[in-house]
């Protein structure tokens, strides 16, 4: 009876062992499968609708901006060069390019959206003229001034009436159309592309980075609380 008992706990200390070493096992390739798991690649058309994301929290900006200037609020001068530069930076010498370099020729080669893509590339040129006022306008004579505050006042608010559509139309017209025109190895490739060209602009997390200059910006003009903008109704 004895040496049955001895056996029948070596079994099952033997048992317990293997399960033990195999549970161990598996976790241990979970957590390097975790480690070893590649971020998930973000598409193209993705990429450029969250940076259009940025785009329309400035015009947000902009738009506080002009509230306060028309109701003679006051309005420090940093929040608005700081947007511009960020226009400039990241949304004229780096996303626009992006849809001019890699979008456009291609929507151009396949003979589709012609039209809309010409606009589109006008209106960027529109945009840089527009900021190459607004930048040396956006400083403390610049918003003193009565005829330097109104020319600051009318490039913002023909910025925001331009863009406004402008990202809406390639968000809902052209982006969505993107994928039809090429291969799944160039629209994957592209994707890969797109975020080679972040990282070396912006560093490592480039986009959200700018998120974060954007979020400060917000918070010095009091518009970062989302719940601010809901309705009493």
């Amino acid at each position: 009876m004895q040496s049955e008992s001895i056996s029948s706990r070596r079994t099952f200390l033997a048992k317990s062992g293997i399960v033990l070493a195999a549970c161990t096992a598996g976790s241990l390739l979970r957590a390097k499968d975790k480690q070893e798991k590649p971020a998930e690649a973000v598409s193209p058309p993705e990429d450029l609708m969250r940076e259009h994301g940025v785009l329309k929290r400035i015009l947000l900006i902009y738009g506080e901006a002009l509230r306060r200037m028309d109701t003679n609020e006051d309005l420090p001068p940093e929040p608005l060069m700081e947007s511009a530069k960020i226009i400039r930076a990241f949304v004229e010498d780096y996303h626009e390019k992006l849809e001019e370099n890699y979008l456009f020729p291609r929507f151009k080669k396949a003979g589709k959206l012609v039209d809309l893509v010409d606009v589109l590339l006008q209106q960027h040129q529109a945009g840089r003229r527009l900021t190459d006022v607004t930048m040396p306008l956006a400083t403390a004579q610049g918003l003193k001034l009565d005829d330097d505050r109104r020319k600051l006042a009318d490039s913002m608010r023909q910025f925001i009436r331009m863009y406004s559509p402008h990202e809406a139309r390639e968000d809902t017209v052209l982006f969505p159309a993107f994928r039809g025109i090429v291969s799944a190895h160039e629209f994957d490739s592209l994707g890969e592309e797109f975020e080679k060209k972040e990282d070396e602009l912006f560093g490592d997390d480039g986009f959200f980075k700018v998120v974060d200059q954007v979020a400060d910006i917000e918070k010095k003009l009091g518009i970062y609380d989302l719940s601010k903008f809901t309705p009493n109704v």
